[in-house]
């Protein structure tokens, strides 16, 4: 990948985010409040995105922030969004579809939004921000991913497959951009209290499962930015070795799955989120 204004030599130029214009998408979610008040603490010039006009004119409002309505789904919208950032410095790419639930409860359109808005609008994001990035010699693209970009589960086939290719989408970039100024940093939280499918759906986290807070989420965002972190998994540690044991053993680690279709909790969560397929 050629980006016009390459030099190099150039390390990743970002330090702190004090002083930068910061692009937050998926800001009225829960992961996304936390992020635009952590990056409005610590100084950024903020410009939040999300769909819903009144919920972002009133997160704008908090935390000092310009907004700008876009839908994701859109590539048009993505387009237009990205030409009104010109001078944006870091991208924080939060905004997700939660697409759960069987593969064949879905229709065609309701596959291509999931992917548009999960993989598709990150892409074409950093391909409209980052050659400005470049030519400067400084900015950084951050990625929100999830643990389901490292290891499957049952009836999230689609969101799997979005959080599988944005890992690996930030990984190749971030090798691309070496030495150009520019960081590439995903973050992949495990369960989120609070915020996402539990606190979204009414559903109780299953007992055992321990979670992470969103501003842990927004913090580690913070940090991958500020010290160019390629990839910061924010997880308890069991659920981290689960995963990694998923990546070398995927088959023995489906069996730990097999009971899925009785667990009532995963049957909550696909009802309560298929308003928003």
């Amino acid at each position: 990948m050629r980006f016009y204004g390459w030099q190099p030599g150039l390390e990743a130029a970002l330090t702190h985010i004090a002083g930068t214009t910061v692009l937050l998408t998926g800001a009225t979610g829960g992961i996304g409040r936390a992020l635009a008040h952590r990056l409005a603490r610590a100084n950024a010039t903020l410009v939040v995105t999300g769909r819903q006009p009144e919920a972002l004119e009133t997160l704008a409002a908090e935390v000092g922030a310009r907004p700008v309505v876009a839908d994701l789904g859109d590539p048009d919208a993505v387009a237009r969004l990205a030409a009104q950032c010109p001078d944006v410095d870091v991208l924080v790419a939060n905004a997700a579809l939660p697409a759960s639930g069987d593969l064949l409860d879905y229709t065609p359109a309701q596959i291509e939004r999931a992917l548009a808005v999960n993989l598709t609008a990150p892409v074409l994001l950093s391909r409209l921000l980052a050659p400005r990035m470049v030519a400067r010699g400084r900015g950084h693209l951050a990625f929100v991913g999830s643990m389901s970009g490292k290891a499957a589960t049952p009836y999230s086939s689609l969101y799997t497959a979005s959080k599988f290719g944005l890992r690996g989408f930030a990984h190749s970039l971030r090798l691309d951009l070496h030495d150009t100024g520019v960081g590439v940093s995903l973050v992949q939280p495990g369960f989120v209290r609070d915020a996402g499918m539990f606190a979204a759906t009414g559903a109780e986290v299953p007992s055992g499962v321990r979670t992470v807070s969103p501003d842990e989420v927004a913090a580690a965002v913070v940090r991958a930015v500020e010290d160019n972190r390629g990839e910061t998994n924010i997880a308890p540690l069991e659920l981290r070795l689960r995963c990694a044991l998923a990546v070398q053993f995927p088959d023995f680690a489906a069996r730990s799955h097999r009971h899925a279709d009785t667990d009532p909790t995963v049957h909550q969560v696909i009802e309560a989120q298929r308003a928003s397929r």
